[in-house]
């Protein structure tokens, strides 16, 4: 099979497409032939070697995948070949061929394809996860989502309305703002404006009021997270997805205390190995509100295989809005 393989940490052009030996399932486990992957920042992580959870030199990136069951191993239950399935790894998805975890495999719908399930894989679970776990989302609730043009930002804002919520996405373009508006968002929030500190408060209050937000879900940490927390209402709710601006941010707990703040983390990874029962039953709702028109992902662009580069490099590069997935066959 070909696979794209990180020898040596580093930047994405050590990332080098190679023939690998095809893998074999054990008990419990699934062999997919695997036909689309979707890029995530995660993943530009892990081929740096910065993230906080590193596999063996030399490996295969990336956590989500979309394909055909080729075989089971032993005990398996929960699929059989021939089952079209999109599934979730810590890594390894950057092959041709991939095993999995039996649990972490889920049975796609009929009409949905192997693009849309890969482009689902990580994002939509997360922002569910960010909502409804830990963020214990309320009807009628306004929910502030910063990024709202990234793949977990479109997820979470398709997510919140499908919830009911009134959505505030914060954007940092026109085309972006565009972006999230078409996906359900009830109010724009512009990030790239002078004085930001007091441009996103002033923004927010005029489209929501000034009791502020209850709930922020926040990938994007820096200046974008430190100026949200002046919208926060009382007793909201903060949940820190990631840090795709680079800069983590360090909050005082003075402002926690004074507005009954609950500030969260979701590492969504940790949900899929401690419980993944529970991120079944939330696929299965997932899949639902796909099948009856409630949720879609955005797939910006498709790449070929041979052009893996030149698509991790838009998300390198932060030119990312919604998806980018590599057609691995």
């Amino acid at each position: 099979m070909k696979a794209l393989i990180v020898r040596e940490h580093g930047p994405i052009a050590n990332l080098l497409l190679e023939d690998a030996a095809d893998p074999v399932p054990g008990p419990g486990q699934v062999l997919i032939a695997v036909h689309a992957v979707s890029i995530n920042f995660p993943d530009l992580l892990v081929i740096g070697g910065t993230y906080q959870t590193l596999p063996t030199l030399p490996f295969s990136p990336g956590k989500d995948l979309a394909g055909v069951v080729a075989a089971v191993g032993a005990g398996v239950t929960t699929c059989k070949p021939g089952d079209r399935v999109a599934a979730q790894n810590e890594y390894g998805a950057y092959a041709q061929r991939c095993v999995v975890p039996q649990m972490n495999c889920y049975t796609m719908p009929e009409r949905m394809s192997f693009t849309d399930a890969a482009a689902m894989g990580l994002t939509f679970p997360t922002a569910h996860f960010a909502l409804v776990e830990r963020g214990q989302y309320q009807p009628g609730e306004i929910v502030l989502i910063n990024g709202a043009a990234g793949g977990v930002g479109v997820a979470t804002v398709q997510i919140a309305k499908a919830l009911g919520a009134t959505v505030v996405a914060a954007v940092d373009s026109a085309g972006k703002a565009d972006l999230a508006k078409t996906n359900g968002a009830d109010h724009i929030v512009r990030t790239d404006v002078p004085n930001l500190r007091d441009a996103f408060r002033d923004q927010v209050f005029k489209a929501v009021g000034k009791r502020g937000v209850d709930i922020i879900v926040d990938p994007v940490g820096g200046d974008v997270f430190d100026a949200g927390l002046r919208v926060i209402a009382w007793c909201g709710r903060i949940i820190i997805v990631g840090f795709a601006e680079g800069r983590i941010p360090e909050v005082k707990a003075g402002h926690l205390l004074v507005k009954n703040i609950a500030m969260l983390g979701l590492q969504y990874s940790s949900y899929r190995d401690r419980v993944p029962e529970k991120v079944q039953q939330v696929q299965r709702e997932l899949f639902a509100w796909y099948e009856a028109g409630r949720i879609k992902p955005h797939v910006m662009a498709e790449f070929a295989l041979q052009d893996y580069q030149q698509a991790l490099a838009i998300v390198r590069d932060g030119k990312a809005v919604g998806k980018v997935v590599i057609r691995m066959r």
